[in-house]
């Protein structure tokens, strides 16, 4: 990573992650990997089956952020929240379509494919996951 923004090798090591929420789970424990890996990291088993988090979940907490890193100081002011997808799993994302006056703890948020942002020069435009509200 340099500058805050992720090389395009480490993008393309995230594409299932990024834009399908596609990992392994380890099939003695649950755990969810978002990136390929022979060990679990969290029992040390090597049963480690590809599986998708489910697109829905529920908002636990969220901030305003005014103050971005390097790379997203255009989109600021912005909505960041912790959610926790149906199956359990907690994952930290950027809300969309939608007002922080609108969102509670307990919001149903699905994930969505959202632009990220226009990199450098090239502006070749960076894509990923967001949540938001379920109408």
């Amino acid at each position: 990573m340099t500058g805050g923004l992720l090389s395009p090798p480490s993008v393309w090591r995230l594409k299932p992650f990024v834009y399908r929420l596609e990992g392994l789970r380890c099939d003695s424990c649950g755990h969810f990997h978002p990136l390929n890996r022979f060990v679990c990291r969290k029992c040390g088993s090597k049963k480690l089956v590809r599986d998708r988090l489910p697109e829905r979940g529920r908002l636990v907490h969220f901030t305003v952020v005014t103050q971005a890193q390097h790379g997203f100081e255009h989109a600021t002011p912005f909505i960041a929240g912790l959610v926790q997808m149906d199956d359990g799993t907690y994952l930290v994302g950027q809300m969309t379509d939608c007002d922080p006056e609108n969102l509670t703890p307990g919001t149903v948020v699905e994930a969505v494919v959202r632009r990220l942002r226009a990199d450098g020069d090239s502006r070749l435009i960076a894509y990923g996951i967001k949540f938001r509200p379920v109408i």
